[in-house]
């Protein structure tokens, strides 16, 4: 049995080592937390509980002058007092996209400024991010998101339109993956050592990415979707 215990850590040291280039790609990417992550798996036992790394939404900054021209400079003119304000603090900063967030900056200002529904009107979205502590609550991180959103100058007839959806993020979850493995390993050892030496462990899906589901209002329990099998000895 110790045999198969350590062949299982051999296989996750070859594992780590093909993930690690791939790790470090990550290490800095934002990703925005959901269900759907965690859903795909049956959640196993051994899991991490991490503070997510920022609350976001997602705003609709809009402009309804009549002259084109002039309606996308009053669009641009706030967006560049958006940046500027976010400068300003601590714990705001401002993205684009949904699953991934990438940086706003000026010089994406023509490809999100588009036409709106409404005749006469251009909008872009904007994701709002607030760096998440740990004496944060939810009301708390929240309200500097709308804090921020109050206090930015508008140009012209210039809108921040917020809504009520929040989400979390987490910053390059696969860093998490050795911390992770080092604790199924354990486990597996430790269950192995309860049956006794009629029996081989084995654990399977390793190669999986590391998950997550929402273990409270701004924290994130990450997993990695394995199976660990006890099977009598041949």
């Amino acid at each position: 049995m110790h045999s198969m215990i350590r062949r299982a850590g051999l296989m996750v040291a070859i594992l780590g080592a093909m993930t690690r280039l791939a790790v470090a790609q990550e290490a800095t990417e934002t990703v925005v937390v959901t269900g759907s992550r965690a859903a795909d798996y049956g959640a196993p036992h051994i899991a991490m509980t991490k503070r997510a790394d920022h609350v976001i939404t997602t705003v609709t900054v809009t402009c309804d002058t009549r002259d084109l021209s002039q309606r996308r400079e009053e669009l641009k003119a706030t967006l560049r007092n958006m940046i500027g304000s976010a400068a300003g603090t601590k714990t705001i900063s401002l993205g684009l996209g949904q699953g991934i967030i990438g940086d706003l900056s000026e010089g994406n200002f023509d490809q999100i400024i588009v036409p709106d529904n409404r005749a006469d009107t251009s909008k872009a979205y904007v994701v709002i991010k607030t760096r998440v502590s740990a004496s944060d609550t939810l009301n708390d991180a929240t309200g500097r998101i709308k804090a921020f959103i109050r206090e930015t100058p508008k140009v012209g007839r210039t809108e921040i339109l917020a809504n009520d959806e929040w989400d979390l993020t987490i910053v390059g979850p696969e860093q998490y993956r050795d911390q992770l493995i080092g604790a199924i390993v354990a486990d597996a050892k430790h269950t192995a050592e309860l049956f006794g030496a009629g029996y081989t462990v084995a654990i399977d899906g390793l190669e999986h990415r590391v998950s997550w589901y929402q273990r409270g209002p701004l924290d994130l329990a990450l997993f990695i979707p394995y199976e660990l099998k006890i099977t009598p000895a041949h």
